[in-house]
């Protein structure tokens, strides 16, 4: 018998860009994938808790995650004061009835923010009772030069984050050890960006499957604990010239994870 595993596979919505918040719903449903994370950026609807509700209504898919405007190049989005806009992301899952929030740690200019960063996390997790999983990231590379652009560091396992998302194409980019990463996490690992990548110094975010990562060991190893957190599809399309091509690589993503997260439990 092959257990139902546990784990749910959700599509985030950078995973369709450039296609609309809107469409990635539509996408996820006909695809077959059990629900959304928002990534929040530009796109008007995924900064507006009653337009995502409506999504979510009429396809049927729970919002999973929202993954707050952290990154580069979403630093206006919500403002520029880091800790408003996480309150603010905290706010609209709370609204959409996301239990996470996927975080990024601060940018090494933004020091005031980092120096509170793991008590401000802790503080705001109490507060509004959703689980903020803090990603790991990657140090930058310029031709021979290593860049620190994080603070307090792209590698959570030295942080008190009760919770942490492990990103694996972030991890490719690092040169991270994917599984012993998850296996050090332990119970603190809440959330996976399931992607790929062949360890380039560029966050590449491949299908999985189709660079170095251990994709398939990461998932069965998680099926076989019985872990319940989300696997969110978290790959990139942009450069795809049709809609079919991108739904084709979404669906061999989707069906990736559903085969290695069944695996383990074969033998049921």
């Amino acid at each position: 018998m092959v257990r139902v595993p546990a784990a749910k596979v959700s599509l985030s919505t950078a995973s369709a860009y450039p296609e609309s918040c809107a469409t990635s719903f539509e996408i996820a449903s006909r695809l077959g994938y059990d629900g959304v994370e928002i990534m929040v950026w530009t796109d008007p609807v995924s900064q507006d808790p009653a337009a995502l509700q409506r999504l979510s209504d009429h396809y049927s898919l729970p919002i999973v995650a929202i993954h707050a405007p952290t990154l580069l190049i979403t630093q206006r989005v919500w403002g520029s004061d880091p800790w408003p806009k996480l309150d603010r992301a905290c706010e609209v899952a709370t609204q959409v009835g996301a239990g996470t929030v996927v975080v990024h740690p601060p940018f090494r200019w933004q020091r005031d923010y980092a120096r509170g960063f793991e008590a401000g996390i802790r503080d705001l997790e109490e507060r509004t009772g959703r689980r903020l999983a803090v990603e790991n990231m990657f140090p930058w590379r310029a031709r021979t030069r290593e860049i620190q652009a994080y603070l307090p560091g792209w590698d959570p396992l030295g942080f008190d984050y009760d919770h942490v998302t492990l990103d694996l194409s972030h991890t490719a980019t690092a040169g991270s050890d994917a599984l012993a990463m998850a296996e050090a996490l332990g119970e603190r690992l809440a959330h996976v960006h399931l992607a790929d990548g062949l360890g380039s110094a560029k966050d590449e975010h491949l299908v999985p499957g189709r660079g170095a990562q251990p994709c398939a060991e990461l998932l069965e190893r998680l099926a076989a604990r019985d872990w319940a957190g989300n696997v969110v599809v978290e790959v990139s399309t942009r450069r795809l010239r049709t809609r079919e091509e991108r739904e084709a690589d979404l669906a061999e993503a989707l069906a990736f994870a559903r085969l290695n997260l069944a695996a383990t439990g074969a033998h049921g």
